[in-house]
């Protein structure tokens, strides 16, 4: 792994960010195993009534490094492993983060709307956000690239597999932050494949659908906690 961190320095690079972030929150919860909820809150998790009635709006990013417990992390970081690789094989570093980031973000929305009195943890949005990307770029190329297909749906029942597992084992995992990651890597992915000029375009839409969600929720939630 090492050995190839300059070939793959963004997918190793959030790996390690990752790791570091959840050795951090054991020691707060003095648990390597399971995090403690309150220590996840107050380090920046997901939780609507703070997010949204609060305005505490980073909690969108920070939650995107913050896992529940060692097989949330291990199972999330295995799949960034398999396909983030791809992803940096196939974009270039900008269009990685960017489509990294927006899928994070909006997958963290859309579990706010869901599930407004949960703790939500994890970067499972960010990365179907990847593996949506790629399913884009093989989408826009699929004549072309033909016999890379079946070795990139491989990859795309493993990452579903350990997902299922993941849901139906961990209360803070949301399907609808993965649901929404994997269709804005879709988007993103198909976008930029065909014109990575685009980049820009797609970026400016994901923004102002963030904004437009970030002002829509705080009407919703008063209707949910009233």
């Amino acid at each position: 792994m090492f050995e190839k961190f300059n070939v793959y320095p963004l997918t190793y690079s959030i790996i390690g960010i990752n790791i570091v972030v959840y050795i951090f929150s054991a020691l707060l919860s003095q648990n390597i195993a399971d995090m403690d909820m309150q220590t996840l809150v107050d380090m920046g998790a997901l939780y609507g009534p703070y997010t949204v009635l609060k305005g505490e709006w980073w909690r969108l990013f920070t939650a995107m490094f913050l896992h529940g417990g060692m097989t949330h992390i291990l199972m999330n970081m295995f799949s960034l492993y398999l396909i983030g690789r791809g992803l940096e094989m196939y974009f270039d570093k900008r269009a990685y983060v960017i489509i990294y980031l927006f899928s994070g973000l909006l997958g963290g929305l859309a579990s706010l709307y869901m599930h407004p009195q949960s703790v939500g943890v994890g970067a499972s949005g960010a990365i179907f956000g990847v593996f949506g990307a790629l399913a884009g770029f093989f989408l826009a190329h699929r004549d072309k690239i033909a016999t890379h297909s079946k070795a990139f749906m491989k990859d795309f029942a493993v990452v579903l597999g350990i997902n299922l597992v993941l849901g139906l084992s961990i209360p803070s995992i949301d399907v609808s932050a993965h649901i929404g990651g994997l269709f804005v890597g879709l988007i993103g992915g198909f976008v930029i494949s065909k014109n990575p000029k685009w980049v820009w375009a797609f970026s400016a839409v994901m923004v102002i659908v963030i904004l437009a969600v970030m002002d829509y929720l705080p009407h919703y939630y008063v209707q949910v906690f009233t």
